[in-house]
């Protein structure tokens, strides 16, 4: 198996639906009161993007692309177009938006990340599948343009030189989703106007 670094369609993706499962186990006591347990450490994203063919293109589209990863052999990009930036769904990413670590004198190398804050409560995401050519960097709140590099297939940021000790280290960026097909068929249905359509095409967040 390996993954393929192509995106969904993103037409057809836009209009899918799903988003982040934690698995949690409850045990209810006999006093009516629970103990409550996290599986995972992690979310993880089930998205459905049948709801997105309207044409009998889009279609052809979806099963050449399944075709072309071996069904659920290989993973791929997939835009969340409910979350896919660094920043509010209304704004542009900029160099302060995220985190990225803070400068000891020796490290050079850094997981991009995106932190989900409510109350005195946050969980860090890495980002292993950004989009190279928005990714921004800032030290100290100050946007580097030079002096760094970043690995799209992974979401590591490499410093040319290790960040001075205590210097606060910020980015910005857009970034995919890494899935899977679930299915292992696609169950085509053609209706009397042969446009087709799809019951259910389930896509599950790969952890890598």
């Amino acid at each position: 198996m390996a993954f393929h670094e192509v995106r969904f369609p993103e037409a057809i993706g836009r209009r899918a639906r799903g988003g982040p499962e934690r698995r949690v186990q409850v045990v209810a006591l006999a006093s009516g009161r629970e103990e409550r347990n996290a599986s995972w450490a992690d979310s993880r994203r089930r998205y459905d993007v049948s709801y997105g063919i309207r044409r009998a293109d889009d279609l052809a589209a979806v099963v050449a692309f399944w075709e072309a990863r071996g069904g659920r052999l290989h993973g791929f990009r997939f835009r969340d177009w409910a979350d896919y930036k660094s920043c509010p769904p209304s704004q542009t990413p900029a160099a302060t938006d995220q985190p990225l670590g803070t400068g000891d004198g020796a490290t050079t190398v850094f997981q991009l990340a995106k932190v989900y804050a409510s109350g005195a409560q946050s969980w860090s995401r890495a980002i292993r599948k950004p989009v190279a050519d928005t990714v921004t960097v800032a030290l100290d709140g100050t946007p580097q343009t030079s002096g760094w590099t970043v690995d799209a297939t992974t979401g590591l940021m490499t410093f040319a030189a290790p960040p001075a000790p205590g210097a606060v280290l910020t980015a910005g960026f857009a970034f995919d989703v890494p899935v899977r097909f679930e299915a292992e068929t696609l169950d085509v249905t053609l209706d009397i106007e042969r446009l087709g359509s799809i019951d259910s095409i389930p896509l599950l967040e790969l952890r890598l």
